[in-house]
């Protein structure tokens, strides 16, 4: 093979006498110190130090590909600078390598082009895939059902013959609804008690995809339990339903507070209540206002815990308690509580959440001022009992804030078991007492716990009495930290299954973690009560004469301390003046401790802060009965992903959170309603939605107050 006609003449130009000759030709590219690569639309060329020492043709794959081995087999340049300058990675030039060492130069010659072997897709198949898509099936199920990959099943649709008659009715893209008028009207009069949905046909409708959550949503009872408590509105255009709904979804797109309806278009959330645009924030503000009247939120709640109890009978085994502090920033003065999060004492107002075994929400209500979760723990007991009956032996979990033994042989006389940390100093176990233990994990991840156990008693009332218990003790290989866990349940449970559903107890602090952002701590209403005067409250006068207290009695051991120095260094009983200022000093100790105890420890409220006031949480109530139901309902369709996605423990809601703001077609065939997703952001996730949508049409869910059957599916799977 000659030189490459681009290459002659290309910086090859005489030189005089005397002159230096050039190393790299002109318009070349310096792969390192030594190198040079040039490339035209005839070929290219490698030269070392001025000297040509490979080249190739145009199309002449397999020369380029053995230059780039050679210079980085031969050391010329660094791996790293050949791929940069040959346009590939590292790991195809390492590919190369290998292939040129197994089969030399025809190992760097690229694949021939096409199919490798005969295609199954014969005339008959794909008249059968298409007959199969006719039906309805999707991508995965026809390829399953034919013995072909999706691919064959994509060509063999696409192979259809052109005279097939097109459809009959095409969808609009971005269809807006029509608008409705008349009924605002009707409404007005007082005519209407909420507005029928009509669906908005339509290719690509924005959000669409959020109906998703319907399915879900409605085995948490939502929806029919807001419309049996609270009723229908006597005259509105806007029905119970559709405002509950318009809350989902604005929640489902990330705006959790009334507010974020404003961030969002009226039109899309319109379109998927079946009305002609979403309710405006002062209309959902008046209506929350009017329902907050009814004081009816806290049986909004028990009837969704109820509901779900029965919905999910398995998951009431273990139930979770936890408390949550929502900072407050306003001017009010509302009691004080610990924000760990800050790791301060600021106003606030607390909450205590109760979660089923699984994590999902089950009850939360609103904590006194200053309540511990050991009191919460006795009030939790009251509501566990009105929701599972006399007859249910649950298990109450908590962390170490609710540590009491006193009240732990409460809970147990009520018919409860615990399971909690052990708190205090505890006498580490023997490392040849540890037992390993193999469990795994609702995603199949296994893990081995190290663990010990044996049965205790904890004395409480100043030891005169004692509550017996096991304990099971978790030893971490690597560090040697020991974590005790003590419960009530007797040997029909393992030490692991002990072990693995005290550490469940995280499921709720992920409760915590995703419904942050889903308004956890949203205010949702500043609407305050005055709070109770007779409420008794610590003395701050108490405080400061602790600290004064505190004060004397410094002053006293300094006095103390100057006397015995002076007594050591005169050797006799101190000067005049040092005894009197001890004396002095002892009798000032002695009336601040009198009027220490003068002080009563606590007071009424009204007596130190007449204008003490807490917040009115009955709308915050109705939100979280929203926000609760929402959240389940996602957390349920998480956990149908795992299935049908490998990445489903960590990615399973933020793979739901782009398909609830996917695109999608909305169509009325015969007495169903089809809703098509566009496809999501990679394959993997449209299959797995796609097998989440055949899962959920089967359910036959209805669309709100119709009789349409909600069938879903992804384009193209």
């Amino acid at each position: 093979m000659g030189v490459p006609e681009f290459l002659a003449g290309a910086g090859m130009v005489p030189v005089r006498r005397g002159q230096p000759l050039p190393l790299a030709p002109a318009g070349s590219v310096q792969v390192g110190p030594a190198v040079a690569l040039l490339e035209g639309e005839h070929g290219g060329a490698v030269s070392i130090w001025g000297m040509v020492s490979a080249c190739w043709d145009d199309g002449d794959v397999a020369g380029r590909r053995l230059a780039a081995v050679t210079l980085a087999t031969t050391g010329a340049a660094s791996q790293q600078e050949v791929a940069s300058a040959f346009g590939v990675d590292d790991a195809t030039l390492r590919r190369w390598t290998r292939a040129w060492e197994a089969d030399g130069v025809e190992g760097l010659r690229p694949e021939r082009p096409g199919p490798k072997r005969r295609s199954k897709l014969s005339e008959e198949l794909a008249e059968t895939i298409r007959g199969l898509r006719a039906e309805g099936k999707s991508l995965a199920a026809i390829a399953e059902a034919t013995a072909v990959s999706t691919d064959t099943v994509r060509r063999a649709i696409a192979m259809a013959p052109a005279s097939e008659p097109p459809p009959a009715n095409k969808l609009v893209p971005l269809a807006r609804p029509k608008p409705r008028d008349a009924e605002r009207a009707l409404a007005r009069a007082g005519l209407l008690g909420g507005a029928e949905p009509v669906i908005c046909e339509g290719e690509s409708l924005p959000y669409a995809g959020a109906l998703l959550i319907l399915p879900a949503l409605v085995v948490t009872g939502l929806l029919d339990s807001a419309c049996s408590i609270y009723g229908a509105p006597k005259a509105a255009f806007y029905s119970l339903r559709s405002l509950v709904l318009s809350l989902v979804f604005a929640c489902l797109l990330g705006e959790a507070r009334v507010e974020g309806l404003s961030r969002i278009d009226p039109v899309a959330i319109g379109r998927l209540v079946g009305l002609d645009r979403a309710p405006e924030v002062g209309t959902i503000r008046r209506r929350m206002e009017a329902l907050c009247g009814l004081r009816r939120a806290d049986e909004l709640v028990h009837a969704l815990a109820r509901h779900h109890a029965d919905a999910h009978p398995e998951a009431m085994g273990v139930l979770y308690i936890d408390g949550h502090v929502r900072a407050y920033h306003g001017g009010a003065d509302l009691p004080r509580a610990h924000l760990a999060r800050a790791r301060i004492a600021m106003a606030a107002t607390t909450d205590t959440w109760m979660t089923d075994e699984a994590g999902d929400a089950l009850l939360v209500w609103s904590s006194p001022p200053g309540a511990s979760l050991t009191g919460e723990l006795r009030h939790a007991i009251q509501e566990v009992r009105c929701l599972l009956g006399p007859e249910a032996r649950p298990t109450i979990g908590f962390d170490r804030g609710g540590w009491s033994p006193a009240c732990f042989a409460e809970i147990v006389a009520a018919g409860f078991d615990i399971l909690t940390y052990r708190k205090g100093p505890v006498r580490p176990e023997a490392k040849n007492s540890f037992t390993p233990y193999v469990v795994k994990d609702a995603f199949g991840h296994q893990q081995t716990y190290w663990l010990a156990e044996r049965n205790v008693r904890i004395s409480y009332d100043a030891g005169r009495r004692y509550f017996a218990c096991r304990q099971v003790t978790r030893r971490d290989p690597a560090s040697g930290h020991q974590t005790a866990v003590i419960s009530t349940w007797g040997n029909e449970r393992t030490s692991a299954e002990v072990a693995t559903s005290m550490f469940h107890r995280w499921r709720e602090e992920n409760l915590f973690r995703f419904m942050r952002p889903r308004g956890l701590d949203a205010m949702d209403s500043y609407a305050k009560a005055a709070d109770d005067a007779d409420r008794r409250v610590p003395n701050p006068q108490k405080a400061k004469a602790k600290a004064e207290l505190a004060k004397a009695r410094s002053s006293l051991a300094k006095a103390a301390e100057t006397e015995g120095r002076v007594t050591l260094e005169d050797g006799r009983a101190g000067s005049k003046q040092v005894r009197e200022a001890y004396r002095e000093a002892a009798a000032y100790l002695q009336q601040m401790e009198a009027a220490y105890r003068a002080i009563p420890a606590k007071v009424r409220l009204g007596d130190i802060r007449p204008g003490a006031s807490r917040l009115d949480d009955e709308r915050k109530r109705i939100h979280d009965a929203i926000r609760m139901a929402t959240w389940n309902a996602e957390s349920a369709l998480a956990r149908a992903l795992g299935p049908h996605y490998s990445r489903a423990e960590d990615e399973a809601h933020s793979l739901l959170a782009e398909a609830f703001k996917t695109s999608a077609d909305l169509e009325v065939i015969g007495d169903e309603l089809h809703v098509r997703l566009d496809a999501l952001s990679s394959p993997r996730r449209s299959r797995a939605i796609a097998s989440l949508c055949a899962e959920l049409s089967q359910t036959e869910t209805l669309y709100l107050d119709t009789k349409l059957k909600l069938v879903f599916a992804v384009k193209g799977y």
